[in-house]
């Protein structure tokens, strides 16, 4: 049987599926001990004080979101090229959302239009509440720069890592707890660890962390000093409403054995990307991701764009033919302000963010995962340069 190739996939060895079944056979299933040592283990990692793993990256930032007290009218900017989840947490808290148009070499929020938008409501009497900044496909954003910009307007800054745990910035690998007043993960197969769903929250702040510790399991507490009385070592009291966002400690144990190979997952994603840097660079039909000198690129994705107006088959076709040869690409993303949603609600427009609009116009995400050997490359990356014609 012929392979088939998809942008991404999980990587679990033996040793990912016998922590699993240790889990299985301990006394402990869901709200057990090991939740405690993942989350203890993405702190060493990533330099955060605090982790609190959740059920997935879209509860992560629903949780970010109340917890850090969005409501009704307050104005939360981030990118239009991110998934759905990064936007809709602000609906969720009932916010407005804004978008920044993206920096045509990084793919990450352009600086200069970030100021601008930020200037553009202050001339209307409005103040940013927050600053969504997404690392998309693993490249850091210009995060010196950011947290400049938000001591200067005053704003909260959320990373949006979801692509990006192993990157580094700066030749620090701690910098996602480093510039951010809170930082989103995001464990989805397709992501560079997994736990087969789940996501994580990071933060300096212990208060933060308290405030979605409760908010992730209903809203309950059975903190002494919180309680209004305390009728024996059962009780426990809700003061504000919660979500059941909690994860398991069968997800944790694979999150676990993941994460103690996330240098190596990321070299190998690194290796595959400088394969196709080299295959596609200087080929005028297509543009390769860049790479600041500064960075470690995590390589979540690999956009490859492709001038489809140079070529005469169109992306869709594209699409199609490369699926025919077992080669399952994707588009990351649609623009989120052109979606029917954010159009009929918030009165967004084709030609917004031209930017944006752009690059979903030639972005491919091509395969990009450890199990991918030098022969697989070469059949996806040949097979591309001979049907984009």
């Amino acid at each position: 049987m012929n392979k088939s190739y998809s942008y991404g996939k999980q990587y679990i060895e033996k040793d990912d599926i016998q922590a699993v079944i240790d889990v299985l056979k301990s006394d402990w299933l869901t709200q057990g001990p090991t939740i405690g040592n993942f989350e203890k283990l993405l702190c060493e990692k990533l330099g955060s004080s605090y982790a609190t793993a959740v059920a997935n990256g879209t509860a992560a930032l629903h949780l970010m979101a109340l917890a850090l007290g969005w409501m009704k009218g307050d104005v939360v900017l981030t990118t239009p090229i991110t998934f759905l989840a990064t936007a809709n947490s602000v609906l969720y808290a009932k916010a407005i959302p804004d978008f920044v148009d993206i920096d045509g070499v990084s793919y990450t929020v352009d600086i200069d239009k970030l100021e601008d938008k930020i200037e553009y409501y202050q001339k209307k009497g409005k103040k940013i509440k927050a600053v969504v900044a997404v690392d998309y496909a693993g490249h850091p954003c210009e995060w010196k720069q950011l947290r400049f910009l938000a001591d200067k307007y005053e704003f909260q800054l959320i990373n949006d890592a979801c692509h990006a745990i192993g990157a580094m910035y700066k030749n620090e690998h701690h910098y996602i707890s480093m510039y951010a007043d809170t930082a989103i993960l995001s464990f989805h197969p397709v992501k560079h660890i997994t736990t087969g769903e789940g996501g994580a929250i990071l933060t300096n702040s212990k208060e933060f962390q308290e405030k979605v510790k409760i908010l992730r399991t209903h809203g309950m507490t059975k903190d002494e000093n919180r309680l209004e009385k305390n009728d024996g070592p059962w009780y426990y009291e809700m003061h504000e409403l919660g979500f059941n966002y909690r994860i398991t400690d069968i997800q944790c144990a694979l999150g676990i054995s993941q994460l103690k190979k996330l240098e190596r997952f990321i070299q190998r994603r690194q290796e595959i990307a400088h394969y196709y840097d080299s295959v596609f660079e200087g080929d005028e039909r297509f543009i390769i991701p860049q790479c600041a000198e500064d960075i470690s690129h995590a390589y979540h994705l690999y956009p490859l764009q492709i001038r489809f107006d140079r070529i005469s088959i169109t992306k869709k076709a594209l699409f199609e033919r490369l699926r025919g040869k077992n080669i399952y690409c994707q588009v990351h993303y649609i623009p989120i302000h052109l979606q029917p949603y954010y159009r009929k609600n918030f009165g967004f427009q084709p030609g917004d963010f031209p930017v944006a609009e752009k690059f979903y116009e030639q972005e491919m995400s091509i395969p990009v995962y450890p199990q991918l050997e030098t022969e697989d490359l070469e059949y996806i990356s040949s097979t591309i340069k001979m049907l984009a014609k």
